[in-house]
């Protein structure tokens, strides 16, 4: 592949059932195999000295619709690490996977468990919400938790040294969304979102996207459980915006399209436009890469990088030493029956962080690589249009090259040779089977009507001038004129004409625009 290897996902646009989808999607021609998928920049060297097993541990709901992708995919990944006596030696990994259960609470607990088990890192946690908690203990543990599944953008910060990504920031993803919204030049959306730490920092880091494209979220409906969508998504059809940014878990994000459907919302005039859960619903086949679940693959890709690391570091001379921490006793002094005396402190953990960020290869997912700021470099993303059982490439994002109909890789490379691509997108086919781009909003049912300053003046009273025998209050050249093109729209347009002045001296025009602009009619 020319230039860089891209990290791409994918995001859709749904359509009838129609959608414009990001998406996160495996590098082209690699797949998951029981051979090593590594492509190494360095020889490996075989370790003889180090331990004989290390613990690694894995955070993840089983039963869940990515859980039930990545479990095999980290099992195979072990194995395959294991098999491989280059790259550990005769050092082999021995996985102990706890189940978070999909609740924030006992994920909690479950991963405080596992750092009993003298882990020297984990694969995981898959939930944003479990992160922010256990990522607190792993400092003190210096224990680092390899992510692929908790995509909030505000786990990058400093405050998490020990949290790493393996996945897609939603800060790129919403950066993809927001220009994807610029390009088909809709300026306000609704945004419906599961309502967590995944959930709100993702569509905070569109909302603030959009607002540097002068773009806004008019509206955000976020919800606890599917049982109270019905109600969210019938509010959100009686409002202005028909563009919807459906950012959800992939568990529980269908219902939505369902309701939505059942609620006529499917049709012509919307859009919808999902993140990255949506291609989850769709599983993997270990073996044989699947293009629309990811997951598996940055699962599977965690695992090789944190077996390099520990190459890496085993044969610097390092070892693998645990011990306790003073602070973290019976809990005697305050009668507390939670016993933290089994967690330990990794020793080399600070050594292992440096080394995982500073590794680079590419697996099955693309190029494993961390920036200063602790994502992987280079994200991509595919934004398809999905229509029925269908699936359309309609184009491409990067973050240095935006959108593009060339995959990021050739862009990159055409870019680099002096030439680029213009076009931005292919068609798409929007609800309602057609190629008419849909406006994106609509004047509300329950909305306020079209308020309209007329200047109401003593002269020219043939042009516009106040009338209390006309239904609108107003008549004259300037109102027949208008009143002609609104009828030519396909939709009705409530209106309410708002006289401005006395009649008795003409009104200041500066000040009615003023009055306009500032969405309040003052009196002359």
């Amino acid at each position: 592949i020319d230039g860089p290897m891209m990290r791409t996902s994918m995001f859709f646009l749904v359509f009838g059932m129609c959608v414009l989808l990001v998406v996160a999607m495996a590098a082209e021609g690699i797949t998951v195999n029981t051979s090593s998928p590594i492509i190494s920049s360095s020889p490996i060297i075989s370790s003889s000295s180090g331990p004989k097993v290390v613990n690694i541990g894995a955070l993840l709901t089983v039963n869940s619709v990515i859980g039930r992708s990545v479990k095999p995919a980290i099992i195979a990944a072990v194995d395959d690490v294991n098999s491989d006596p280059t790259i550990l030696g005769d050092t082999h990994l021995n996985l102990i996977l706890h189940d978070t259960n999909c609740s924030g609470f006992l994920g909690t607990i479950e991963a405080l468990e596992l750092m009993e088990k003298s882990v020297v890192a984990a694969i995981g946690p898959q939930s944003s919400t479990i992160a922010h908690v256990i990522s607190h203990v792993v400092n003190e543990l210096h224990v680092p938790l390899l992510s692929f599944g908790a995509t909030d953008p505000t786990l990058s910060a400093l405050q998490f040294p020990y949290f790493l990504r393996t996945t897609q920031s939603d800060y790129y993803q919403m950066s993809a969304v927001a220009d994807l919204i610029e390009h088909f030049e809709w300026k306000e959306v609704i945004a419906i979102y599961v309502d967590d730490d995944y959930g709100r920092n993702g569509i905070s880091s569109l909302g603030d996207s959009l607002a540097q494209k002068r773009a806004k979220i008019s509206y955000k409906a976020a919800f606890t459980s599917v049982n109270g969508l019905t109600e969210i998504l019938t509010a959100v059809n009686l409002m202005e915006s028909r563009v919807y940014v459906v950012h959800v878990n992939p568990d529980t994000g269908l219902e939505v399209f369902k309701i939505a459907k059942r609620l006529g919302m499917m049709t012509c005039g919307y859009v919808w436009i999902a993140t990255e859960w949506l291609p989850a619903e769709n599983g993997i086949i270990l073996k044989i890469r699947k293009r629309f679940n990811s997951y598996a693959l940055y699962a599977y890709d965690s695992v090789w990088l944190l077996a390099r690391a520990l190459h890496a570091l085993l044969i610097s001379g390092e070892s693998v030493t645990f011990s306790s921490d003073g602070r973290l006793g019976n809990g005697s002094t305050n009668e507390s029956m939670i016993r933290f005396s089994g967690l330990r402190t990794f020793n080399e953990g600070p050594k292992l962080l440096e080394t995982l960020l500073s590794t680079n290869f590419t697996g099955v997912s693309g190029e494993i690589r961390f920036d200063r700021e602790k994502n992987l470099v280079n994200p991509g993303y595919d934004v398809l249009n999905i229509g029925g059982t269908g699936v359309r490439t309609i184009g491409y994002w990067s973050k240095s090259l935006g959108l593009s109909v060339n995959a990021p890789e050739k862009m990159y490379a055409k870019t680099v040779n002096g030439s680029s691509e213009t076009k931005q997108l292919y068609s798409v086919i929007w609800p309602g089977e057609t190629s008419v781009k849909p406006r994106g909003w609509v004047f509300p049912n329950n909305g306020k009507p079209l308020r309209i300053g007329v200047p109401y003046r003593h002269s020219y009273i043939e042009v516009v001038t106040k009338d209390v025998r006309s239904p609108q209050g107003v008549r004259g050249y300037s109102i027949d004129v208008f009143e002609a093109a609104v009828n030519l729209l396909p939709y009705p347009v409530p209106r309410e004409y708002i006289l401005y002045g006395d009649g008795v001296r003409n009104p200041s025009y500066s000040k009615l625009v003023s009055a306009v602009a500032d969405n309040f009619l003052l009196d002359d």
